[in-house]
């Protein structure tokens, strides 16, 4: 006889339930986003949350040139990054990453907010963030996500 009459399942790349879900960036702030995605992307509003595998949603999100930032982040933060030479230091605002690149604002806060390690650096792989509407991704039929209603 089994002592126990229920055994702890975890998920797994075979038995993780994988879903396309797409999320509307525009006028949300960007911390706050971030943060919802990343719980979507590791899994967290799943009743099958494993931490240490990948089962969590593959996350499309799209006009990430009209996220918004509070205060004066705009102008006033700075995001530093190295060339890897002497002297390579390089320092960009918001304002200006948002004319170059609007994607990399969202990637970088998001990668921020995922594990470090071999498991964050997977989790990287399932965003794919698009300035507009427009996403390529139609044939995956992703569900749309209200963020209000994630905690």
């Amino acid at each position: 006889m089994d002592a126990l009459s229920y055994k702890t399942k975890f998920a797994n790349k075979t038995s993780a339930e994988k879903e396309w879900l797409l999320v509307d960036a525009e006028n949300e702030v960007v911390g706050r986003l971030a943060s919802k995605v990343a719980m979507l992307l590791r899994g967290k509003h799943k009743a099958s949350y494993t931490p240490h595998a990948d089962a969590g949603s593959n996350v499309i999100i799209i006009n990430a040139d009209k996220v918004r930032f509070t205060g004066k982040k705009l102008t006033d933060k700075e995001y530093v990054r190295y060339t890897g030479y002497q002297g390579g230091q390089r320092f960009t605002t918001p304002k200006e990453l948002m004319a170059k690149k609007p994607t990399e604002i969202l990637t970088h806060a998001i990668h921020g907010m995922l594990p470090k390690g071999p498991l964050g650096r997977e989790l990287n792989t399932n965003v794919r963030i698009f300035v507009g509407t427009n996403h390529g991704h139609e044939a995956q039929q992703p569900k749309k996500v209200d963020l209000s209603k994630i905690k």
